[in-house]
């Protein structure tokens, strides 16, 4: 019909599918191009963020000037501080530590040096490591020949105190509690060109193993790995990390680290005295090197050669009696306030080798990037070790994990002749890269089979650099089953806390290797331990004894060479207590007298600690959370000392800042553990331990995928 266009019914529907086509390429290229926005937002995000956290783990060199325009302009060594316009210098921190070691209680006295090299105010802020077992109970402040003693509040109430006197001007410190071994000061109102010392006191226990005593203490806080999904609500801290759901303090454990490549800070000086109690046959520094006097016929005098020591790797001394003069029994005692403490050494007798069951043995090794460089060459050559002492019957395998978990066989497989040519190449191609993600390789390990007729192991090898310790402690319980739990602490620094609380949750025993020349040494104890019976089920009768109460509660089995240690406060200690428990399913009973046990102080100090941690074991397992809170706030208001709820804050009276002067907050760097890696840890970017290597990824994938759907829609809309 003239004037009238007529489209045939083929044609229509053509144009219907290509505006269709053209519809869902619009929805596709729009969603892609809102990804492409989020992408581009977080990685715009994580870069500013770790611009902005990596001037505070920027070092440069040393200069007199207060203010410095440029770091090029500076010729020797300090730490310098982004401001708006230019740098100014950071307050240094010397360490000085002084131990009084008698037969195994160690009492330490730790000085901390902050002195402010700028012109102006300035608040530090310093992370520091002490024994996981440490009992934290005095704090003093040093201005000049003044002295300020530090009080016990809780937390929340040490922290508001703190602030007000930091905000009124006035001096002042607080030592809080993150973990069992990682602790903050915080010194306000540090005034130009000015030093103030920091004294900490804390006592421990000297660790007995197999014959040798082993005094150690952790100069660095390693670098944790941070898993979880950012928290964006507050900010707590001073760290390079954000606060996530799986670590929510992540911002209080993770202080600026210093490029190697910048040199060494936070210089530490070591002296101790110690007296064994009974003659030595040697003295041993695992780690550094050390200039030993003898001053009685049982006591030394110990002090690190090198005056002021990089706080790069942990100190470790250890020493061993005379043969025939090791103890296998101590007791030890204090009476205070109509109360007595008690601390109970007791070395059970060596059993021989049990039989030699079959076993189903798994290995989990650690190859995240903060294990490269020594550390994981000492991993693989212990690994390597411990397969090669596998035997016919055993059943193994291998889990290795970084960001992802990797295992060599599907299930544990046979020892043959095959399979461990197969393992020991599998352990030869492994290297160190990416984050630390610990729980999918520990519920892997601890996944038991349908074969229950061997003995299962779970030999776990790592550095414990995560900052998620409560989660895989709760795996560890939730999942062990009939697995023991050996863990191996690898390199400098290790997490002692984790390596020692996660073996005891598992039931087994830990190892910590921090040199190669170690590594066959320490497996063989370890081996040793494998190999002979445990002794399980542990009981202690006491009589009618009154008022008593023994810490830890549940006694944990005990391997060849290890000690029972328990401490214990009553009205009155029986003359002897019975001492019980089954070997090779064999009882096993004896008595030990407690009548003339040597007096000594601080034994209430360690039952105190003793018993926060065991609450707080209880806390963790969510077990009347709020009643173990309220117990160990009680126990350590009582006995002066820092924890997870409790502070110690020193404050002085007269205010030394007018208020109208401008306070400056700078957190304290440290430095890299020796033998780490700055860059496998930290990658090039600042801050790839939160994943921004993956979101830069993330945003270049769609960015392709945005550019080729905006061709493709291009092309079917308009060809």
């Amino acid at each position: 019909m003239p004037g009238k266009k007529i489209v045939q019914a083929g044609q229509s529907s053509g144009i219907l599918f290509r505006a269709f086509e053209c519809i869902l390429a619009s929805i596709v290229a729009g969603t892609f191009a809102s990804l492409l926005l989020i992408a581009v937002v977080m990685f715009l995000s994580n870069f500013a963020s770790a611009a902005t956290e990596n001037t505070d783990v920027t070092a440069w060199s040393y200069s007199e000037q207060n203010h410095i325009e440029h770091p090029e302009n500076v010729k020797q060594g300090t730490l310098l501080f982004r401001n708006a316009d230019d740098f100014s210098m950071a307050p240094t921190v010397k360490t000085i530590v002084d131990f009084s070691v008698t037969g195994m209680i160690a009492r330490a006295n730790v000085k901390q040096q902050f002195r402010n090299p700028d012109g102006v105010w300035k608040e530090g802020i310093y992370v520091f490591p002490l024994p996981d077992d440490a009992a934290v109970d005095h704090l003093r402040m040093h201005i000049g020949q003044r002295v300020i003693e530090g009080q016990i509040r809780e937390r929340q109430q040490a922290r508001k105190e703190y602030e007000t006197a930091r905000s009124e001007g006035k001096k002042a410190s607080l030592v809080e509690q993150e973990r069992p071994n990682i602790f903050t000061t915080s010194v306000a109102n540090i005034g130009p060109h000015e030093e103030i010392t920091i004294e900490i006191e804390y006592q421990h226990l000297v660790r007995f193993d197999s014959g040798s005593f082993c005094l150690r203490f952790p100069l660095v806080v390693a670098p944790r790995y941070i898993p979880g999904n950012r928290l964006i609500k507050g900010f707590s801290g001073t760290g390079w990390a954000m606060n996530t759901d799986q670590v929510p303090d992540a911002e209080r454990i993770t202080p600026p680290v210093l490029h190697p490549d910048k040199g060494d800070i936070n210089p530490v000086e070591i002296n101790i005295n110690l007296d064994a109690g009974f003659p030595l046959q040697h003295i041993t520094s695992s780690y550094h090197n050390v200039i030993i006097n003898q001053v009685s016929k049982t006591g030394y005098s110990i002090k690190l050669e090198q005056h002021e020591t990089p706080a790069n790797r942990d100190f470790e001394l250890s020493w061993q009696a005379e043969a025939g003069n090791t103890p296998r029994a101590a007791f030890f005692t204090e009476r205070k306030q109509d109360e007595t403490y008690g601390l109970i050494m007791l070395l059970p007798p060596e059993s021989p080798a049990g039989r030699q069951l079959n076993r189903e043995v798994i290995f989990v090794i650690d190859t995240s990037g903060s294990m490269a460089g020594t550390s994981i060459r000492q991993a693989k050559t212990a690994l390597l070790l411990a397969i090669n002492k596998l035997k016919t019957g055993d059943r193994f395998n291998i889990i290795q994990f970084n960001s992802y978990t990797d295992q060599l066989y599907q299930y544990p497989q046979e020892v043959t002749d095959q399979s461990l040519r197969q393992a020991e190449h599998y352990v030869d191609g492994l290297e160190a890269n990416g984050g630390t993600e610990m729980e999918p390789a520990l519920r892997a390990a601890l996944k038991t089979t349908l074969d229950d007729q061997n003995v299962r192991q779970v030999i776990f090898m790592t550095d414990g650099s995560i900052g998620n310790e409560t989660g895989l402690f709760q795996v560890i319980q939730q999942h062990l089953g009939s697995s023991r739990l050996f863990t191996i602490g690898i390199g400098s620094a290790p997490n002692s806390y984790f390596m020692s609380r996660a073996a005891r949750f598992g039931r087994g025993t830990y190892t910590l290797i921090g040199k190669q020349t170690e590594v066959r040494e320490k497996m063989q104890m370890l081996f040793s331990k494998l190999e002979h019976p445990v002794l399980t089920a542990l009981d202690i009768s006491w009589g009618n004894t009154g008022g008593l109460e023994v810490w830890p509660q549940n006694y944990p089995d005990l391997y060849l060479g290890e000690p029972l240690l328990i401490t214990v406060k009553a009205s009155e200690f029986p003359d002897a207590i019975k001492i019980s428990g089954v070997i090779a399913g064999t009882d096993w009973n004896t008595n030990m007298q407690l009548h003339g046990g040597s007096s000594n102080s601080g034994i209430s100090i360690l039952w105190a600690r003793k018993k926060i941690a065991s609450l707080m074991d209880q806390a963790g397992n969510g077990n009347e959370e709020d009643a173990a809170r309220k117990l160990i706030i009680d126990t350590a208001m009582k006995y002066h000392l820092v924890s997870k709820y409790t502070s110690l804050v020193a404050i002085d009276v007269t205010p030394a800042r007018i208020r109208d002067e401008i306070l400056k907050t700078q957190n304290i760097p440290i430095n890299l553990p020796a033998g780490w890696v700055y860059e496998k840890v930290f990658g090039q970017l600042p801050m790839t331990a939160t994943m921004a290597e993956l979101h830069v990824v993330i945003g270049f994938i769609l960015l392709f995928a945005g550019i080729i759907l905006l061709f493709t829609r291009r092309y079917v809309c308009f060809v």
